[in-house]
């Protein structure tokens, strides 16, 4: 059974918990009126941060999703956000050894943050001009912050960003 909006029914049926908010509804109001965007969209964000947000749209207590941008390892967009309409699959385990999976569904796009590729760029500006936009936040691992090697070498593509202008920063 494939991750995806079409499968709730049938993930419900084995046990997994599935959102029951409009996620249509929440993914055009966040399209059009961007609220929350969001740097780093590996796991940490997926397990903990976006999952914070589907509590809150399960419960009404918001009514727009996040958008996942990622600046450094674009084949999260590509291989795990959009095949599976940026929905995530968490599981949560329990001291008593017990296990809930649950649908993680507050993540309505995801972007890659290429300044390189107009388009990107263009979706980018889009959403930052946006009257709407409240948060921009971050989740920065060893990948964001490590700039030398174990030998002490800057890596090649934080040298290039040092030799770039700012407006065109080197992806890896």
């Amino acid at each position: 059974m494939k991750l995806n909006l079409q499968n709730f029914k049938a993930m419900e049926e084995k046990g997994i918990k599935v959102p029951h908010f409009d996620y249509a509804a929440v993914a055009a109001k966040t399209k059009k009126n961007p609220v929350w965007v969001h740097f780093g969209a590996g796991n940490i964000f997926r397990g903990f941060i976006a999952n914070l947000q589907h509590k809150l749209l399960e419960e009404g207590n918001a009514d727009t999703g996040i958008i996942a941008a990622e600046t450094f390892d674009f084949d999260i967009i590509e291989k795990i956000y959009d095949p599976y309409d940026n929905l995530t699959l968490l599981t949560s385990l329990y001291a008593d050894g017990s296990m809930v999976p649950s649908v993680v569904a507050s993540i309505t796009e995801g972007v890659k943050a290429d300044l390189s590729k107009e388009k990107k760029a263009a979706r980018l500006r889009e959403i930052f001009v946006n009257p709407s936009l409240q948060m921009i936040s971050f989740t920065i691992t060893e990948k964001g912050y490590a700039l030398t090697n174990v030998n002490g070498k800057v890596f090649p593509f934080v040298q290039k960003d040092f030799e770039n202008d700012p407006r065109a920063p080197a992806m890896p």
